[in-house]
């Protein structure tokens, strides 16, 4: 069996690649047999299926060439999953049906196990008039909410929950309030958000011009470009989102510009995509592929690195036959176009060993200069599909070698695709790779910096126990094996001490020849001025990036992961939690003041009473019990289970009022209904908002979706260094901000999927 380099690579294997029967029986004994699976699968829709099956083998042997998780998991194994990681949904139509449509198809999707992304702008902005039915619009962001409970509830294939992108254009008159909707942190949780900037957004920006916010024919409010370019700002400054794509960019550098125009991507950005479009992933290891590492005449064997991307793209391509879908007009998109994402991980540590610091002149140029080898190989090794199994049926050579990405290809890259056609429009993209790196090794994730040389991790044994593991870069552990007990070089770098500005010089450098686009995180420090963190979005901007993502450590999405090189023994209390709450249940008082509240669900023919009684701590009024009743004997049941535990967690104290949340987020598959003209997903979120009405009442909480109005004083004992958010998969505090994506260094868990 291959050694695996590092402990927590097999484990992530174990967890999230392995073939298992439904009882968790391993039906992959090995690693190799994981190879061999998806090897085999792959191979099946060629003439010769067994040479071509030994080639994929070769290929994903010693983690060489990784396919996305979607196709380890899934390839081989019959299960009726798709081997695309994400999907743009089509066009949401501005009516009723249309969009609750669009929402059944998400559904079906992520059931699938697909990512989604969708473009808002094409819904008509809150007060809008609704002909015919004597009303007023609720707007995109309602109904992104129901978009956002359906995500809750929706288990993905192996246990996953769905990501989602949503976008907006700069000029819709409700984007005032999409900017703002992340500074609620319990509001659209599963969600990604990125602003479309346009090219004359960005011009009215530098002009301090006015700037039309429109729909349809109608101006609905106008304001100075530069105010609202602020509050973008702003937002992501203090709530790490929305992100910013250049959208005129993206469809002018598109390859398919000529059949398709661009309005969304996938949840981590680095597929713009049409709709019904899918992503289709993998990455090249470039820490593979180094030779002599440390060594004077170290580098990237380019020949290996030539034939390794042309495998690639032939079992790329050959998952596009290979796949289910879960929508039929998916996979019609998929087969007319046929695109595929190529891309690295290990950028970084390949840099490390051949003595390159990442973020200085010489690594980008270095990047640039792999990445364009990839690029070249893989469109010759798609015009070679071409010329054996034929170009994708949408291809047009004179357009399409007119559009931006071909214009700077070599000549004799052109021509034959002139001469032949292409199999795939478009080839390349750079993908998050956090949970396959942590498979290959602990290489670094696509193109960001090593995040940090070694940090420890707990690890559950079969007795309960927790242990304690060090998990090492894959070029820092290299190094010691060749070095010993050497000091690292001074061209070592981490995400922890790059500034912003080294980040973007690098995604631009690899932007060029990606004719896709790149998910990446620009970390920024949480001591950054505004006007320092602006300028990054500006320098991205001016050097020809299709996006930008930072991150900078605040209160709603957390802190990134610290890590120390040195730290001081910390005393540890008796108990081996990492956070210790200490509350006893507050005493009852013979009596309480409250209020009660009728709530009147449509599809029930008795009432609800819900009753909320009040204590007094301190000088806080607070919630301290909750009573459910109706006539309706059907709901007997849960209401009582519902009324102990709210009570229960009410006599806990501290901050509460996240039960409102939990709430408000359930989804009844059956069917929610529009009450006082708010869409409520169902009679769980009714209660949550009658109960959230009666927090605001009595000043406990600010506002609707919001947090507490005071400090509630709960007694917190922290241990150790500042944390990130625990993971919600292993509960360990090891979530970092990687390619846009929050991901749990422990355990592999990612918001994206």
């Amino acid at each position: 069996m291959t050694a695996f380099t590092a402990p927590i690579a097999e484990a992530i294997w174990d967890m999230k690649y392995r073939f298992k029967q439904a009882d968790g029986t391993p039906i992959d004994e090995t690693v190799e047999d994981s190879w061999r699976r998806v090897a085999r699968a792959l191979a099946e829709v060629e003439a010769n299926p067994a040479a071509r099956e030994e080639e994929f083998y070769e290929a994903l042997s010693d983690f060489k060439y990784l396919p996305a998780g979607r196709i380890l998991a899934g390839a081989g194994t019959a299960r009726a999953v798709t081997l695309f990681n994400c999907f743009v949904m089509g066009t949401i139509p501005d009516s009723m049906g249309g969009i609750f449509d669009m929402l059944k198809e998400a559904a079906l999707t992520m059931q699938q196990g697909g990512g989604i992304g969708y473009d808002f702008s094409t819904i008509r902005p809150k007060g809008a008039a609704v002909s015919g039915v004597a009303a007023d619009a609720s707007g995109p962001l309602s109904f992104m909410d129901v978009w956002d409970a359906m995500c809750r509830t929706i288990m993905s294939a192996g246990s996953r929950r769905g990501a989602m992108m949503a976008t907006m254009r700069c000029d819709h008159p409700d984007i005032e309030a999409f900017i703002a909707a992340k500074s609620d942190p319990a509001r659209l949780r599963m969600f990604n958000l990125s602003v479309l900037v346009t090219d004359a957004f960005m011009e009215a920006v530098k002009a301090d011009g006015p700037w039309e916010l429109t729909f349809g024919d109608k101006v609905y409010h106008t304001l100075q470009a530069r105010d609202l370019w602020n509050r973008i700002m702003r937002s992501t400054y203090d709530y790490a989102e929305p992100g910013v794509i250049f959208i005129d960019r993206i469809n002018a550098m598109n390859n398919l510009n000529y059949v398709e125009e661009i309005a969304a991507t996938n949840p981590c950005g680095e597929q713009p995509l049409p709709p019904y479009g899918a992503c289709l992933l993998g990455s090249i290891n470039l820490a593979k592929l180094v030779t002599d590492p440390f060594e004077d005449g170290a580098k990237i064997d380019i020949e290996a690195l030539t034939k390794l991307t042309t495998t690639a793209i032939r079992m790329m391509d050959n998952v596009v036959d290979a796949s289910r879908f879960p929508l039929p007009e998916q996979a019609a998109e998929a087969q007319a176009k046929r695109r595929i994402g190529l891309g690295v991980t290990g950028l970084a540590d390949a840099l490390l060993m051949t003595g390159l610091r990442y973020g200085s002149d010489e690594a980008a140029a270095q990047t640039e200069a792999w990445l364009k080898a990839i690029a070249r190989a893989s469109y010759l090794a798609s015009v070679k599909l071409a010329k054996e199994k034929g170009p994708f049926p949408l291809f047009d050579a004179e357009p399409y070698l007119a559009s931006g990405t071909m214009q700077q290809m070599d000549d004799d890259v052109r021509e034959a695709i002139r001469t032949h056609g292409i199999r795939n429009a478009l080839v390349t993209s750079i993908a998050p790779t956090g949970t396959i790196s942590l498979y290959a090794g602990n290489v670094s994730s696509g193109i960001e910096p090593v995040f940090a040389y070694a940090y420890t991790r707990k690890v559950l044994q079969p007795d309960g126990s927790r242990t304690e593991e060090e998990v090492v870069d894959y070029a820092v552990q290299m190094w010691r094996d060749l070095k010993g007990d050497a000091p690292l070089p001074d061209h070592f770098t981490n995400a922890q001490t790059l500034p912003p500005s080294e980040h973007v010089k690098m995604q631009a450098a690899a932007q060029k020849w990606i004719d896709s686009s790149i998910s990446k995180t620009i970390n920024c420090p949480e001591d950054i001025s505004f006007e320092a963190f602006k300028e990054v979005y500006a320098q991205a901007y001016e050097t020809g990036c299709k996006g930008c993502t930072t991150y900078r450590p605040n209160d709603v999405t957390g802190s990134v992961l610290s890590v120390s090189e040195k730290t001081e023994e910390q005393p540890k209390p008796d108990s081996d939690g990492e956070v210790i709450y200490i509350s006893e249940p507050l005493d009852r008082p013979q009596a309480l003041e409250g209020a009660t509240y009728k709530l009147k669900w449509p599809d029930s023919e008795h009432a609800i009473y819900i009753t909320v009684n009040d204590a007094m701590v301190g000088t806080q009024r607070r919630p301290f019990e909750v009573f459910i009743n109706s006539k309706n004997m059907e709901h007997f049941a849960w209401t009582v289970a519902l009324t102990r535990m709210i009570s229960a967690i009410f006599r806990r104290g501290g901050d509460v009022s996240f039960v409102v949340e939990e709430l408000k987020a359930v989804f009844d598959p059956r069917g929610g209904a529009w009450m006082q003209g708010k869409y409520v997903p169902s009679i769980l979120a009714a209660i949550g908002g009658v109960i959230e009405r009666h927090l605001i009442a009595i000043g406990f909480i600010a506002g609707e979706g919001m947090g507490l109005k005071s400090d509630p004083q709960a007694q917190v004992v922290s241990i150790g260094t500042p944390r990130g958010k625990a993971c919600p998969s292993c509960g360990q505090f090891t979530m970092q901000m990687v390619e846009g994506c929050m991901t749990c260094t422990s355990c592999g868990h990612s918001k994206c999927g």
